[in-house]
């Protein structure tokens, strides 16, 4: 059974950028308001797993884009598992991602 078809990953609401020197290794928030930019990066957190399973999940969801040829980096944000990619490839990833089964969280405004 394909452990894709069980996972949930949501977008995280910040930019990012890689931080100086330390591209694919570590993230830094763009600024509220900031001008944003072509190698912006958005983050994708899992959750339908924690702990190990959520860092094997990211893993393979990494390998799974790698094999469309889009760089990716599973970095730990703020203590979990995350899946940095260029916001000029969002579209591919949530397709690519969709398409294996993994469930997209959208956020919404609901009226109350």
């Amino acid at each position: 059974m394909n452990t894709l078809q069980h996972s949930v990953v949501h977008r995280l609401p910040q930019s990012y950028r890689w931080s100086a020197g330390l591209n694919g290794i570590a993230v830094e928030p763009l600024t509220i308001g900031g001008l944003q930019g072509e190698d912006d990066l958005i983050g994708l957190r899992l959750l339908s797993h924690n702990g190990e399973p959520a860092w094997n999940v990211m893993r393979h969801l990494q390998a799974t884009l790698a094999e469309i040829q889009l760089v990716c980096s599973v970095l730990e944000w703020e203590g979990e598992p995350c899946l940095f990619v260029q916001r000029n490839d969002e579209h591919a990833t949530t397709c690519r991602l969709k398409n294996y089964g993994v469930g997209i969280a959208e956020t919404f405004s609901g009226q109350p």
